[in-house]
């Protein structure tokens, strides 16, 4: 983002624009593709098919979003996307108070987002992100392609729940005063998933 698009004398003859940074193109990458293809997954799921499912009615196949609501129901919004548009839209008071009990952003925010969505996006084509190399998918759920079921993916870990029982009216249980204790992770373990997140 820049605040400032261009500078004009008093003749209106430009003294210096804005050279902003274009994602995808001449801006830094600051997520690995693939871990940018999984959020992108997940956030078409909640516009799609979660409580963002209202963008169904724009009949498009490529847009991503997620709601919100703050505590006491005193804001809520819709924050979504599609490939060359992001728009946010935001309802709640100027001095904080309660939208009501019932309401969320699905039922407040949605409704606005989708209506300028509608004129934003008329006549522009729907554009899918391609999946990136080193990206698989299994029965509809993705995995990075060296990290599948049986490869160096863990799906769960096996603790024997009547060895750890905790007793509701016994605040440290059998597990201990620390609780239950996660498996050990090795040194080369916890690089391997610190890396997924440097940019690349």
């Amino acid at each position: 983002p820049y605040l400032i698009a261009e500078v004009d004398d008093a003749r209106g003859q430009p003294l210096q624009k804005s050279q902003p940074a274009i994602a995808g193109s001449t801006a830094p990458r600051t997520i690995e593709g693939r871990n940018a293809y999984v959020m992108n997954s997940l956030l078409h799921t909640v516009a799609t098919a979660g409580t963002g499912a209202g963008t169904n009615v724009l009949g498009r196949g490529d847009l991503q979003g997620k709601t919100g609501t703050t505590n006491d129901a005193k804001d809520g919004w819709f924050a979504g996307y599609q490939q060359s548009l992001v728009a946010v839209a935001w309802m709640g008071f100027d001095q904080p108070k309660s939208l009501g009990s019932r309401e969320f952003g699905a039922q407040l925010a949605l409704p606005i987002w989708v209506n300028y969505m509608r004129t934003a996006l008329n006549g522009v084509p729907e554009q899918q992100m391609p999946m990136p190399d080193g990206l698989t998918s299994i029965d509809g759920e993705l995995y990075y392609a060296d990290r599948t079921p049986g490869n160096g993916f863990v799906a769960s870990v096996d603790i024997n729940p009547a060895a750890n029982a905790i007793s509701a009216n016994d605040a440290l249980g059998s597990a201990g005063a620390e609780g239950l204790t996660p498996p050990p992770v090795t040194p080369q373990e916890k690089q391997q998933i610190m890396d997924m997140f440097e940019s690349k």
